[in-house]
């Protein structure tokens, strides 16, 4: 009788395990079948319009058979990065404050909110910034107020719920005696912070900052209605702008024939930057965690 219950229960572990196999395998080929049919569909476009015109081109006009996408590519990375350096600063302070300086009852007031920041849809956000940010920046800075600030401000504010809950979670995670032996040595709280907690749980933080980028450079509906749309380098942050992501979604609707190929070919070219983001991001990632 215990023969058959434990060959019933290895049977059962086997089933499990191959359920969890078949999930990890639909995972991955998800991934290749969404990458294989980008690549399919834009690919074709690249070529037709040339490699350095198409990337580096400064023109959008696809109306005169003319798409040149580097305007966009540079508004992408700089709203990225200007949501990032903002997201880090703030994202990182929050969570220290949370996990080390809080006192309990507060912090449940303020991690519920801050949970709740990360369920908002995108086009709340953009709404928010089209009827607050936008006209105070015109206000105050001049111009329509659609701008690259604006989408900033708002990125900032929405990759702002991944960095907070990754850091505090990988600093709750650091062992309490590393913090013990440094209070122990003569060092002050926030030395204590800042020279041990902090590194001791840089992996987790890098990794927060990691998925908030990611989630950045890939956001489109709250962009579309805070910058203004329009295919041009910035030269100011008060300039209108107009993202990859943007402006797939804008024109997918009523393009076809090249057009809409190009349109592919720009999610090949987003595509092709995440990954290169992506690995320059593991890499220092990785290189953080095994100094």
């Amino acid at each position: 009788m215990k023969k058959n219950k434990k060959n019933m229960g290895s049977i059962l572990e086997k089933i499990i395990e191959n359920i969890f196999f078949l999930c990890a395998c639909m995972a991955i080929l998800s991934v290749v079948t969404i990458t294989v049919y980008i690549f399919a569909k834009g690919s074709p476009a690249i070529f037709k319009i040339g490699i350095a015109e198409f990337v580096f081109g400064m023109v959008w006009m696809p109306t005169s058979g003319v798409f040149g996408i580097f305007p966009m590519i540079v508004a992408s990375i700089l709203a990225t990065l200007g949501a990032v350096v903002i997201g880090i600063v703030v994202g990182l302070f929050t969570a220290i404050f949370l996990a080390e300086i809080a006192p309990g009852w507060l912090v449940r007031i303020f991690r519920p909110a801050i949970e709740l920041l990360a369920g908002i849809p995108s086009v709340v956000y953009g709404f928010f910034g089209l009827i607050v940010i936008v006209p105070l920046i015109s206000e105050y800075l001049g111009g329509a107020g659609n701008s690259l600030l604006a989408g900033i401000i708002i990125l900032a504010i929405m990759i702002l719920p991944t960095i907070i809950s990754i850091s505090e979670t990988s600093m709750r995670a650091v062992p309490p005696s590393y913090k013990e032996g440094s209070l122990a040595l003569g060092a002050t709280h926030i030395q204590t912070i800042f020279k041990v907690i902090v590194p001791a749980a840089k992996s987790g933080i890098l990794a927060g900052i990691v998925l908030g980028t990611g989630r950045a450079i890939g956001e489109t509906m709250a962009i579309i209605l805070i910058t203004g749309n329009t295919p041009l380098i910035p030269t100011a942050l008060t300039d209108r702008i107009r993202t990859l992501t943007a402006n797939i979604a804008l024109e997918m609707g009523y393009a076809h024939g090249l057009h809409q190929e190009a349109l592919f070919a720009t999610g090949v070219i987003l595509f092709i930057f995440i990954m290169i983001l992506n690995i320059v991001l593991n890499a220092i990632v990785y290189k953080k965690v095994n100094q």
